[in-house]
């Protein structure tokens, strides 16, 4: 285990009805003047935004409201949610919403404090400063509810990248279970994807003796092989829900990911997919994730053998570890099959004859054009095409 520095300050209200606490918490964190950050739709007509709003007037604080988040948030929105912010003085960004919202929240919160283009975080500025951020959380999914991280599409040129910083942990967030009980199942299993994909990400590292951690990634990974199919089967599973929502912060605000080296390479991959294809992110990552593991496998087959047994319960192969390890990446794709993901390009709708736009994008950063992709394995732009043609 390597030498690291973890700090996870964010407050954490989780249960049902918590988000009347919202004003509460607002003031506790120093707000005096708020941006509420949403998508629309269901946190409207479910009555959430009023409750919210609600909550900020019992505490006598103004707010205004900035709706219209889309998936695989746009940069579009940030600029305007920058100008507004500094038009109205306001001085807190509360989400209320899924990681989309809360990405777009954060690139706003740093974008307000800073005199240039808040691209440039995106780029690889590291964030120091921002307005301070609430989330109110609608699905458990991203994970940025706890994270330090963000992620934006920049419209020219439809680039899907992140940013990361520490002032973009949030202040507080709100998680109650019983939001994510009238989600349609597509976006839950979309969620369970992306809570299985970035304890992946961690695993697969090239640090030795990181047992706890490995345990710990491994144990939430069983968490969403049981809790996953409840939650599917009954959408009203409170207690399902509540397990795959803290699952889905645990996931990723790093407290697995401490002291060792990570991956990232399906984020990276299926970046280009949502971006040029508007899929969902979890979707995309079905698709990605098993492509990706097959081909970097023979990098450390008993690392994959591993979590086949120790997840998957695969018998271990001794004479043989690979024949373990694949059936461990197979499991883990029935296992998104049966939740009703994706696993190929046409159940996408991606297109094979796109593969050499998507592997150069993957490699674009600003104005220059990497060799190298780096994560688990070191891979070049060829390497990266023949993933994307397993995805087929």
């Amino acid at each position: 285990m390597t030498n690291f520095d973890f700090y996870a300050p964010t407050y954490f209200a989780f249960g049902k009805d918590k988000e009347n606490e919202a004003g509460k918490l607002v003031k506790r964190f120093g707000g005096s003047k708020v941006l509420i950050h949403f998508g629309g739709g269901s946190v409207v007509r479910s009555g959430l935004l009023d409750r919210v709003k609600k909550s900020l007037e019992a505490e006598a604080i103004p707010y205004i409201e900035l709706g219209g988040v889309m998936p695989n948030p746009r940069s579009g929105l940030v600029y305007q949610g920058i100008d507004l912010c500094r038009k109205e003085g306001v001085d807190f960004i509360l989400a209320v919403g899924g990681g989309s919202t809360i990405d777009s929240s954060k690139a706003i919160a740093a974008g307000v404090v800073y005199d240039g283009d808040f691209w440039d975080f995106y780029l690889g500025k590291p964030v120091t400063k921002a307005l301070p951020i609430g989330t109110v959380l609608t699905i458990a999914a991203a994970g940025s509810e706890g994270s330090p991280d963000s992620v934006i599409t920049l419209e020219d040129g439809m680039l899907k990248r992140g940013a990361s910083g520490e002032a973009y942990r949030p202040k507080f967030s709100i998680l109650n279970p019983a939001l994510t009980q009238t989600l349609p199942p597509y976006q839950t299993a979309c969620g369970i994807t992306d809570i299985i994909c970035h304890l992946y990400e961690r695993y697969l590292t090239n640090t030795p003796d990181v047992e706890t951690t490995d345990r710990m990634i491994e144990g939430l990974i069983l968490a969403m092989i049981t809790e996953g199919p409840k939650v599917m089967k009954n959408p009203d599973d409170y207690e399902a829900r509540a397990n795959i929502m803290w699952a889905g912060m645990m996931a990723h605000n790093n407290s697995c990911g401490v002291g060792r080296s990570q991956d990232w390479t399906s984020h990276n991959l299926e970046h280009e997919l949502s971006a040029k294809y508007d899929c969902a992110h979890g979707a995309g990552l079905a698709v990605a994730m098993p492509a990706v593991f097959k081909y970097t496998m023979k990098h450390d087959v008993n690392r994959f053998a591993k979590i086949a047994v120790r997840v998957w319960g695969c018998q271990m192969d001794f004479e043989n570890p690979e024949t373990t390890a694949l059936q461990g990446i197979e499991r883990l794709k029935q296992f998104l099959i049966s939740i009703g993901m994706p696993v190929t390009f046409a159940q996408l709708g991606a297109k094979a004859e796109d593969i050499p736009e998507l592997a150069h994008k993957v490699l674009v950063h600003g104005d220059e054009v990497n060799d190298t992709l780096w994560g688990f394995t070191q891979m070049s732009k060829d390497d990266i095409v023949k993933i994307y043609e397993l995805m087929l």
